[in-house]
């Protein structure tokens, strides 16, 4: 017996925008917000719309990735009735056969979605921050009656030209599906979240394979393809919280939202989530000193502060010594920052340190990251 639906994540992704932070990681598996990984979000939103079978389509720098999401037990997939499984490109004679684009990647595991016989397919990225869950989406798919359904949502017109852009009809229909037009006539944005009728996409991607001139990429092939053979496409429109932490700007950008002062309506409540789960190495609470100041934080389990933390995302084994000052920081763990040292709007990668009386960034607008290796970008 088939399953309903079945969830493809794509977090294969390099990254390269967040420079040293994925060089040796994938993106979906970099650090945020104090304790998780950008793959907790897209996995615990799976988890929390009951779909009992997800795949994770990795690539790039995977090791990491793989380990910590082991068989998905911490998102609370059993691993009986509900299962988690990492899918890497096929191996050929010469080695890795890459994936070639979304479309490819999701190709090159058709028999595993052949094996679980799915009605629908539910296809997202691993590297967007926002919580939902996806069943009022697959429920619109099925009520219309759709071959494909995507979730969008507004965007500022002068942001248009960096996604995929729809328009649409007065009931939703999509009509049109540009990806990334210079001169955008709509602000509705793919989000790269689609819900497909798996026989139809099935046979979409089939035909893409064969087609040498196709990049094999959904925005760029496979959804204008199946808008000019008339399928029906649907707009879901998203409502709530979304970040695309591709740059450090923007990864900075979400860190901050976090913080008490920042949290509003349309921000997430990790305390609302009980479905995102991290590995928690440290047994033992954060340290706060008598002597320390620390004003509009987030503080994970492990810290240690003894100087001043103001307006920052401290993440577990971090150490603020005595004298020291971070501001509008976020600190990834194992970061230590020496006695007098000053940090300011700075993201700093796993194990970094700040020398004593070191000053990063002061008085400066412009976010910047070092690494462990004291790369400064």
């Amino acid at each position: 017996m088939g399953r309903n639906v079945v969830a493809m994540i794509l977090a294969g992704g390099k990254g390269t925008r967040l420079h040293a932070l994925t060089k040796k990681i994938a993106k979906p598996a970099v650090y945020f917000g104090g304790k998780y990984r950008i793959i907790d979000f897209s996995l615990s939103n799976v988890a929390n719309s009951s779909i009992d079978s997800v795949g994770v389509l990795t690539q790039y720098e995977s090791v990491v990735l793989n380990n910590y999401i082991g068989n998905g037990s911490k998102w609370g997939f059993d691993g009986v009735e509900s299962t988690c499984v990492a899918l890497a490109p096929r191996q050929t004679e010469t080695g890795a056969n890459w994936y070639k684009g979304t479309a490819d990647a999701i190709y090159q595991n058709i028999d595993f979605l052949d094996s679980e016989e799915p009605q629908y397919v539910l296809i997202l990225s691993g590297d967007h921050i926002y919580k939902t869950s996806y069943d009022q989406m697959i429920a619109l798919h099925v009520k219309s009656k759709a071959d494909c359904t995507i979730s969008v949502l507004e965007v500022d017109i002068k942001e248009a030209s960096r996604f995929g852009i729809l328009e649409v009809d007065s009931t939703d229909t999509i009509t049109k599906f540009v990806e990334k037009p210079k001169e955008p006539k709509s602000n509705l944005a793919s989000m790269g979240v689609y819900v497909f009728t798996y026989k139809v996409l099935r046979q979409a991607l089939l035909e893409d394979a064969k087609d040498e001139k196709s990049e094999h990429d959904f925005g760029k092939n496979i959804i204008p393809k199946m808008l000019s053979q008339k399928k029906k496409l649907v707009a879901y429109r998203f409502k709530g919280y979304w970040r695309d932490v591709g740059t450090l700007d923007s990864l900075h950008q979400a860190n901050m939202e976090l913080l008490p002062s920042q949290r509003s309506a349309d921000t997430i409540n990790f305390d609302e989530s009980p479905k995102i789960y991290s590995e928690d190495t440290n047994s033992y609470p954060q340290y706060i000193d008598s002597k320390a100041t620390v004003k509009d934080c987030l503080i994970n389990q492990g810290a240690s502060i003894y100087g001043t933390c103001i307006k920052s995302v401290i993440s577990n084994e971090v150490v603020i010594e005595e004298g020291a000052t971070v501001t509008h920081s976020v600190l990834m763990p194992g970061v230590i920052i020496k006695k007098g040292a000053y940090v300011e709007n700075a993201i700093l990668g796993p194990d970094t340190v700040i020398k004593e009386n070191e000053e990063i960034n002061k008085d400066s607008g412009k976010i910047v990251l070092l690494d462990y290796e004291r790369n400064l970008q």
